[in-house]
């Protein structure tokens, strides 16, 4: 039992898991924003272009609601086609958004490769060079 708790451990505290983990997080608070600005921001344009249809509150009625004096006894049967016309805007949104992202940092990473690599220094002389210049330098004095 220690044995898998410790393999537990090892697994959830690993980089990988953790750098999930906040990409969830982060990648759900993203989804409210994005639903936020296609609800707020692009539908309403849309709606009024489209002559004031709310696309969250288009359906095809299936089955009518049976109501029994002011009692509802069934509920109506719809379809929501407009809420699933919405959902679509928010994905095409979101997607959007990450291939700019991934876009952004495919680019920095190949500038990062086509910078230059500093030049290898130049290998030390050998022994013989070294005498040499030094019997070079000695004449040249005389």
């Amino acid at each position: 039992m220690s044995s898998f708790i410790q393999d537990f451990k090892a697994f959830a505290l690993k980089g990988n898991v953790v750098d999930m983990a906040v990409g969830v997080i982060i990648g759900g608070a993203f989804g409210k924003i994005v639903t936020s600005i296609v609800n707020n921001i692009i539908m309403p344009p849309i709606g009024v272009i489209t002559g004031g249809v709310d696309f969250t509150e288009l359906k095809v009625v299936l089955k009518d609601a049976v109501v029994e004096g002011e009692e509802v006894v069934s509920e109506a049967v719809t379809l929501n086609y407009g809420q699933f016309i919405q959902d679509i805007v928010d994905f095409l949104i979101i997607a959007f958004c990450i291939f700019l992202m991934v876009k952004g940092i495919a680019k920095l990473s190949r500038k990062k490769e086509e910078e230059p690599a500093a030049p290898a220094p130049a290998p030390e002389p050998s022994a013989e060079e070294k005498l040499l210049t030094e019997i070079r330098d000695l004449l040249k004095n005389k």
